[in-house]
């Protein structure tokens, strides 16, 4: 399906959730809305679904105006964080529920229950009720009752927050191999910008209910338009660093620290004043190469998580978070050599326009 969504907006009483905004999906692939708690996802989706019409513009569905038409009468699925399914009903009749609504036959509703079932590992749980379920063959049991309707637009909101890592990783690897036959245009909401990488396909970065940029998801991860939609595609957070450019093309952060730009950082940097900006896994403490330019830091925080440290250091007034690989115990106030390569910074303009992105190569992304 190519749904557009052509000068949308969305009030809810005198507040406004959706600023005006249009949106093309692209069909058949998976395009992530990724924004924070209240950047206007639901809203968004419900808009799409037909569970809300918007204040202003049109919904077009392969051409056609369906703004205001019902959900019941919309080709599409939807399936919410909050997975529901039939209590009274084995994980089998959930699942083949909405073809029984259609009348289809028993025979074919058997065969693709069970091709479904056996797609998403949930075969020999058919007999049982959800209430016998863990927590992700719950959601597998609500995404297959969606998935059955083979419906070319399926709505994702969060399927998959209220479920543990572990589970969380296996399900959006299926769900990736599901749709690869291109058949589905999917819409999938998350606030995870790693999600959102491993998703691939498309993104869409919200903010407090505006659409802030759309394209190829790596494209945007790469190039993010603003300071804005980089903190919204970073975690963790961007480094931002305001300073001040002179005439030899050399950025001065203060506390004595002054970087050297590249000759095409030199040319974006339009005026004395930018903010650059720095992603955590392009800081390192150990040196890989001539190019790198050391910050002496003092460590304010060492966090381990898994196989990654997160360190929080600073040097003046100046806040830094590193995402190392491996074990770091570094013990707290100590003095820390954060290294970095000047061409890995960002460029934005005082107003958080940006200026000048690092290539994909040397930004390791």
């Amino acid at each position: 399906m190519q749904l557009v969504l052509d000068k949308i907006s969305k009030k809810y009483g005198a507040e406004d959730h959706l600023y005006p905004m249009s949106l093309k999906l692209v069909p058949g692939t998976i395009n992530v809305l990724l924004g924070t708690t209240k950047a206007g996802k639901t809203s968004l989706m419900r808009v799409m679904a037909g569970l809300d019409k918007p204040t202003s513009g049109h919904v077009l569905a392969d051409g056609r105006d369906v703004t205001g038409v019902s959900v019941s009468r919309r080709d599409l699925a939807m399936v919410y964080q909050q997975f529901i399914n039939y209590p009274a009903f084995t994980v089998f009749d959930n699942i083949a529920s909405p073809l029984r609504l259609r009348k289809t036959p028993e025979a074919e509703i058997r065969a693709r229950v069970m091709d479904l079932a056996e797609r998403l590992h949930i075969t020999p749980y058919l007999q049982r009720k959800p209430a016998e379920l863990s927590g992700g063959q719950q959601q597998r049991t609500a995404l297959a009752r969606a998935l059955i309707k083979n419906s070319s637009l399926l709505l994702l909101d969060e399927p998959l927050v209220n479920l543990d890592y572990k589970l969380r990783e296996e399900l959006r690897r299926e769900l990736t191999e599901l749709f690869a036959d291109g058949k589905t245009t999917v819409v999938y909401a998350t606030t995870e910008p790693l999600e959102a990488l491993q998703l691939g396909g498309h993104t869409a970065v919200l903010h407090e209910g505006r659409l802030l940029q759309h394209g190829p998801t790596l494209d945007v991860f790469n190039a993010p338009n603003s300071i804005q939609s980089a903190r919204t595609f970073s975690d963790p957070p961007i480094n931002l660093m305001p300073a001040r450019i002179d005439q030899q093309g050399n950025a001065h952060l203060g506390a004595g620290l002054i970087i050297p730009l590249s000759s095409p950082q030199r040319l974006a940097a339009k005026g004395a004043d930018v903010v650059l900006g720095l992603r955590a896994h392009s800081l390192y403490v150990t040196p890989q190469s001539a190019r790198d330019f050391a910050i002496e830091t003092q460590v304010d925080l060492s966090e381990i998580s898994g196989s990654e440290t997160y360190v929080h250091a600073r040097r003046g007034a100046l806040n830094l978070v590193a995402q190392l690989s491996g074990v770091h115990d570094m013990e707290i106030g100590s003095m820390c050599n954060m290294y970095c390569q000047p061409e890995n910074l960002f460029l934005f303009s005082p107003d958080g326009a940006l200026l000048f992105a690092p290539s994909q190569s040397s930004s390791g992304a």
